[in-house]
C-alpha cells in the first residue's frame, strides 16, 4: 500500500488519552516520518555517552536509558495490537503498566549503545510491519485497554509517542 493513502485517523478511532499523540503527527507521508523519527531519535541521543544517559531531570522521574526503555517497550505493545487487529482478531488485549515496566527495563544494565541499538532495529521492524498490511487492514479495529481502537490509529500513536518523549528529552533533559 502507499503510504500517502493512509489518512489521518478521525478522533472515533482512538481513545481520548491517545489523541496528543496523534496531533503530534504531521500530514504528509506517515513510513516517511517514521523513518525520518528514527532516524532523528538516533542522532539526537547516540552522542550522549553513557553518563548523561543515566541523567534524570528530577529524582522521580525516568532517566534518558529508561525513557529509551519504554519508547520501545510502547513500541513493541502498540505493533502488536496493530498486528492482531490486521489480522481480524478481535480478541480484547489488555493494557500494560508503563511505570512498572520502566522499573524492570534492566535499562542500567545495558549500554546506551545497546538500548539504541534495539530501538533502530524495532523501528525497521515496525515498518515492515506497517508496509505489509492490505489497504482493508488499516480500517480493522479491536479493543485494547478496554478502548477501541484502530489499526491506522496505532501507526499514528506510534509515531506521536515518540515525538512526546523526544519533545520531553529535548526540553527538560537536554537543556543546558
Amino acid at each position: 500500500m502507499s503510504s500517502t493513502t493512509l489518512n489521518r485517523p478521525a478522533d472515533k478511532e482512538y481513545a481520548s488519552f491517545y489523541a496528543g499523540y496523534v496531533a503530534l503527527v504531521p500530514e504528509g507521508d506517515l513510513f516517511a516520518l517514521l523513518e525520518q523519527q528514527a532516524a532523528g531519535t538516533q542522532k539526537l541521543l547516540r552522542p550522549l555517552g553513557e553518563p548523561k544517559s543515566q541523567h534524570r531531570y528530577a529524582p522521580d522521574k525516568w532517566s534518558i536509558r529508561e525513557v529509551i526503555g519504554h519508547l520501545a517497550d510502547s513500541e513493541r505493545v502498540f505493533t502488536y495490537r496493530a498486528l492482531r487487529f490486521a489480522r481480524a482478531d478481535a480478541t480484547p488485549l489488555p493494557g500494560y503498566d508503563e511505570k512498572l515496566w520502566a522499573q524492570t527495563t534492566n535499562a542500567h544494565a545495558r549500554t546506551m549503545a545497546s538500548l539504541l541499538d534495539d530501538l533502530q532495529v524495532l523501528r525497521m521492524a515496525t515498518l515492515s510491519l506497517f508496509r505489509g498490511f492490505a489497504e482493508a487492514d488499516w480500517e480493522r479495529s479491536g479493543m485494547a485497554n478496554n478502548n477501541p481502537v484502530t489499526v491506522r490509529a496505532l501507526a499514528y500513536i506510534v509515531a506521536g509517542h515518540e515525538r512526546h518523549h523526544v519533545k520531553i528529552v529535548k526540553e527538560r533533559y537536554l537543556q543546558p
